[in-house]
């Protein structure tokens, strides 16, 4: 019987079957963590079983049952309780620590994937829904393959060792106090099904009130220049009460499946110390015995217990393993080994078309023919909407022609390479905006080149006309907040064009990137830009300033020129 059949599993995006094989794959890279805390668990079954027979050899020794020092058997149990203690510190150490490093790896792997993977434009998945995937669901996952899937390990093993403990000392009570697990297994088949259902409806609320509190901060002055902040508020509140009311419907199930459970297994230990008691009071069997008992029923219902605990962490994991893959449906781009032209290089379109909608809409490209030549200056102008955007894409490799081709060459010769994402290694691209990451502007700058030296971050923040850092507090360690907090826009995209001034690539692609400067310092920068002609530059832009300084302008309006 398949796995989803027997646990009534409901027909979802991905059979069990892919993602076993998923988590197989990352369950390979945390192995050391998993196989430490098997370890661990096994010897601290090895202790839990041996503190038992200490601690009824011990009352038979202070009961005069069996001969033997009572001082000699409670250093036995000393000793053992302090290899509880070595056991549970291990098990604290390696979660701490290499539970940390092994959710850190899965992030890391999974935000290179996304990083590796096509640009979509509209991303069908929010910011904030993805973060909460890189958070949440990457701890229930590394928590599932390097603790909880090694804790079924020395669960098993405590089981076997206390039921077989107990049976060679009651056979009876030990087949009574299990005779009640084939009845939990099959309750767990409904309890799986339907906790999943309730699982995925708690995670993806909670990536919805993820999604409202991400916007609200990165869009604040909007919101409050809009007044619009009860607006935002009422929108939390909502998917607040939403997540609260679907976790509350999880916890009543949880609460009621656990109740019925527990019940059940004391209802066991109930019956477990009748028995121990009968047979006591008519002297078949010791205080330490009956003690002995208590112990090993204990130790089977306990790990009977953490097996139950499965089901949910079973649906957990499942769930989250679901909301990683859906990461990783967008294919990778083309990966290699950069290639790198010798400078200038030039970009050819020949005949290229591109749609972003259905067939028979009307290209956003259409059978365009550009030739942006080694060395040469271009200005892209043209109406919103007009394609000026999907041209940038088209340049840097993020979306492919769906029709006709674009080269790549490099001067003097004619012929040239499609263009593909490996070539993107050639390009110097300013987006448009404040796009600078909080930390320090050294760290902004060595985004562009992580191996450039102070003396060449300052070069090119002087060729881009962002003179002031030398009043700036700290220099180049000078903190910044998230997009440049503390700057102006006009210096915050300087230090972005000195960024992108320190890549080695030979196509200077800027998209409005003086649009927050004042004449005379777009003047000064065009001007230190355009010193050398050692380069192919690309401005799209609205300001006539730029236009004067260009070789040829490119119109992408509908209507031809005057």
């Amino acid at each position: 019987m398949a796995f989803r059949d027997l646990f009534h599993l409901p027909q979802n995006k991905y059979s069990a079957r892919e993602i076993g094989r998923w988590l197989w794959r990352a369950w390979q890279g945390n192995r050391l963590q998993a196989s430490l805390n098997a370890s661990i668990g096994l010897i601290g079954v090895a202790v839990s079983l041996a503190t038992v027979w200490a601690m009824q050899r011990a009352i038979d020794t202070a009961s005069g049952v069996i001969p033997g020092s009572i001082y000699g058997a409670v250093g036995v149990m000393a000793l053992l309780i302090l290899a509880e203690f070595a056991v549970g510190i291990s098990r604290v150490w390696i979660k701490n620590i290499l539970g940390v490093r092994a959710q850190n790896r899965m992030q890391e792997q999974m935000l290179a994937r996304l990083l590796r993977s096509e640009w979509r434009g509209r991303e069908a998945m929010h910011s904030g829904d993805v973060i909460n995937r890189l958070e949440q669901d990457v701890r229930t996952i590394v928590t599932f393959l390097t603790e909880t899937l090694p804790s079924v390990i020395s669960t098993l093993a405590m089981f076997i060792g206390a039921f077989f403990y107990l049976f060679q000392m009651d056979a009876w009570l030990a087949v009574i106090t299990v005779a009640i697990l084939p009845l939990f297994l099959l309750v767990s088949r409904f309890y799986v099904a339907k906790m999943r259902q309730l699982t995925r409806r708690v995670r993806d609320t909670d990536s919805r009130v993820q999604n409202i509190l991400t916007e609200t901060m990165q869009h604040r002055m909007l919101v409050k220049t809009m007044e619009a902040d009860d607006q935002m508020l009422e929108r939390l509140g909502d998917t607040h009460q939403e997540l609260r009311q679907n976790v509350r419907q999880r916890t009543l199930f949880s609460v009621f499946s656990h109740l019925m459970i527990n019940t059940g297994f004391s209802l066991g230990y109930l019956v477990a110390f009748l028995w121990g008691a009968l047979r006591l009071s008519e002297g078949t069997i010791t205080f330490g015995a009956m003690t002995a008992f208590l112990q090993l029923v204990y130790r089977i219902q306990g790990p009977a217990r953490d097996l139950t605990r499965l089901a949910p962490a079973f649906v957990s994991v499942f769930t989250a393993t679901e909301r990683l893959m859906e990461l990783e449906e967008v294919p990778e781009e083309q990966q290699g080994e950069p290639i790198m032209l010798p400078a200038p290089c030039g970009i050819r379109f020949r005949d290229v078309t591109y749609n972003y909608g259905a067939a028979g809409q009307l290209p956003t490209v259409q059978h365009a023919n550009y030739d942006f030549r080694p060395g040469s200056c271009t200005a892209i102008l043209g109406e919103t909407g007009s394609g000026k955007t999907t041209l940038i894409r088209l340049l840097l490799a993020l979306i492919r022609p769906q029709e006709g081709q674009i080269e790549i060459y490099a001067h003097p010769s004619p012929t040239g390479s499609q263009l593909s994402p490996l070539h993107r290694c050639n390009f110097v691209y300013v987006p448009q905006g404040n796009t600078l990451l909080s930390g320090t502007l050294r760290q902004n700058m060595q985004i562009g080149n992580p191996d450039a030296t102070d003396e060449q971050m300052l070069a090119a923040l002087r060729m881009a006309c962002a003179d002031f850092i030398g009043q700036l507090p700290k220099g180049l360690d000078t903190a910044f907040a998230e997009q440049g907090g503390g700057l102006s826009e006009g210096q915050a995209q300087r230090i972005a064009i000195a960024r992108a001034l320190l890549r080695p690539g030979s196509i200077m692609l800027f998209d409005e990137a003086t649009s927050a400067l004042d004449p005379d310092t777009e003047k000064q920068l065009l001007e230190n830009i355009l010193r050398e002609r050692h380069k192919t530059v690309i401005f799209v832009t609205h300001r006539p300033a730029v236009v004067s300084y260009c070789d040829q302008v490119i119109r992408t309006d509908k209507t031809p020129l005057p």
